[in-house]
């Protein structure tokens, strides 16, 4: 569904990516891991168009991405979840998920994915008309997990979505993940928590200083002594 051949992209004269190459299949969890500064969420902001893509190839589905607004790119199926959450404080639970349908035109089926989003995460039905800003830590994330999803997604981008969470909200987060994907979408994971990632995912990537060192299923990542030593703390 989503593969980066060689990508390059930075920040000025900082080289973030460097000659990335990754892929992530129809129907996958796929788990991007390394430490702060490697170049994780700078991958997803140039997947998403908002980090220029400065060499390289950025395919969806077969076709470049690149040049591409991210305005554009959402209308392909790639939304992502950023880092920190990010949603609009002043405005209500059901403000912030209905901007999410932003480009939608689809009344019935919008009305459909509220609904189901509720379900996946009842607290926000009870809080839809509070402001978003005044919602815990783990309530905002389940906020913004769900209004990507109403966006209807081929393919979700989710950015350190355990950051700075108590261990059961993680675990609730990750399950909820995990059903994300079984119902049918793709899921590509940046998580600096590399034990909860690799146990989720599929396949993963270790990234260093802007590059790929390593990329294997998550079962044998887990079972690498380098991978144990920097990441799982073992």
């Amino acid at each position: 569904m989503l593969e980066l051949r060689r990508a390059q992209a930075g920040y000025g004269r900082i080289q973030a990516l460097r000659e990335v190459s990754l892929e992530v299949g129809a129907g996958e969890i796929v788990t991007l891991i390394g430490a702060n500064g490697a170049g994780k969420s700078t991958t997803l902001m140039t997947i998403c168009g908002v980090v220029p893509a400065q060499a390289g190839e950025i395919l969806f589905e077969g076709e470049s991405l690149r040049g591409l607004s991210p305005d554009a790119i959402v209308a392909r199926g790639i939304v992502q979840v950023p880092e920190g959450r990010r949603i609009f404080p002043q405005m209500s639970v059901l403000e912030n998920l209905e901007l999410g349908a932003y480009l939608r035109r689809d009344s019935a089926g919008i009305r459909r994915d509220l609904e189901h989003v509720m379900e996946l995460f009842p607290i926000l039905a009870e809080r839809r008309h509070q402001p978003g800003g005044t919602l815990s830590g783990g309530e905002q994330q389940m906020l913004a997990i769900s209004r990507a999803l109403m966006a209807r997604p081929k393919l979700l981008l989710l950015d350190e979505p355990s950051l700075g969470l108590a261990p059961l909200v993680i675990r609730q987060i990750f399950a909820i993940i995990r059903r994300i994907n079984a119902e049918g979408t793709t899921v590509f994971l940046v998580e600096q928590n590399a034990n909860q990632a690799l146990r989720l995912a599929h396949r993963g990537y270790v990234l260093e200083n802007g590059r790929v060192v390593l990329a294997d299923t998550t079962e044998k990542l887990l079972g690498n002594e380098e991978v144990k030593s920097a990441y799982l703390g073992i």
